[in-house]
């Protein structure tokens, strides 16, 4: 079923979806704690690495 990975209209039917449920006044703030989640996981990780060396 997944032989050949997401193809463009997969892209296009997941973007009206995701508009569909959080509505498009609401995605700009979505989008913007999904990265700040992001960017907080990886210097979560970084310190995580750091910590482990020797």
């Amino acid at each position: 079923m997944l032989r050949n990975g997401l193809e463009p209209w997969h892209l296009l039917i997941l973007a009206v979806v995701v508009i569909a449920v959080f509505g498009s006044k609401k995605l700009p703030d979505t989008a913007r704690a999904l990265g700040k989640s992001v960017r907080i996981l990886k210097s979560e990780a970084r310190v995580m690495k750091d910590e482990s060396r020797p």
